[in-house]
């Protein structure tokens, strides 16, 4: 017996097959799945949710555009992944040719720095959200290999198989990025205690 399973509601893959038949409404509900798990993953690789949500459309853009090219040897989900995953890296190597870019010329950038409210009240929900909200800095903080596969992997939840075809990396490679990465993040969050 599987308790907490919608036996009536179509699988991810079923769902593809189904839009690639032409029903728009297998679409809409493939983007509502994955919108929330595909922008945190997304977030976390380029650190901007301004540009995590642009990438966010340019992925259910390329799956609307692209849909005939799913082809069910792989989970939805991992191909969906991927997809997003293409795209932040994409993006981060641009952001790094900008940010080369105006740290060796512009001038004319006058914007003030801007500091995080790093404060906090002693009321136990706010507590909570200063953990949660510390987790996530520290997340931020790891170097990127370690963020995306403890994003996907703690986060997201997929397999580490379904990692390892994400992020194009032998899956040993993907293990042991999940133990380091999480090592990582305990001994961070020791010294918040």
């Amino acid at each position: 017996m599987n308790i907490g399973v919608d036996l009536d509601r179509p699988t991810d893959e079923d769902l593809i097959e189904q839009f690639q038949q032409g029903d728009i409404e297998a679409y809409d509900e493939l983007v509502k799945r994955f919108r929330l798990p595909l922008f945190s993953f997304i977030n976390r690789m380029v650190k901007n949710s301004v540009v995590a949500e642009d990438l966010l459309q340019e992925t259910f853009i390329r799956l609307y555009l692209k849909k005939d090219s799913y082809r069910q040897i792989a989970k939805f989900s991992t191909w969906i992944f991927t997809i997003g995953s293409n795209l932040a890296k994409t993006e981060l190597r641009k952001m790094k040719v900008r940010r080369w870019i105006s740290l060796s010329g512009s001038k004319d950038d006058d914007r003030p720095l801007e500091l995080a409210d790093k404060s906090t009240t002693p009321a136990e929900d706010a507590q909570r959200l200063d953990m949660r909200a510390h987790f996530n800095k520290e997340i931020n903080k790891l170097p990127q290999i370690f963020r995306e596969v403890i994003e996907l992997r703690d986060v997201q939840e997929l397999s580490y198989d379904d990692i390892s075809i994400i992020l194009k990396v032998p899956l040993g490679t993907v293990k042991s990025r999940v133990n380091r990465g999480r090592q990582r993040l305990k001994d961070k969050l020791r010294s918040f205690r």
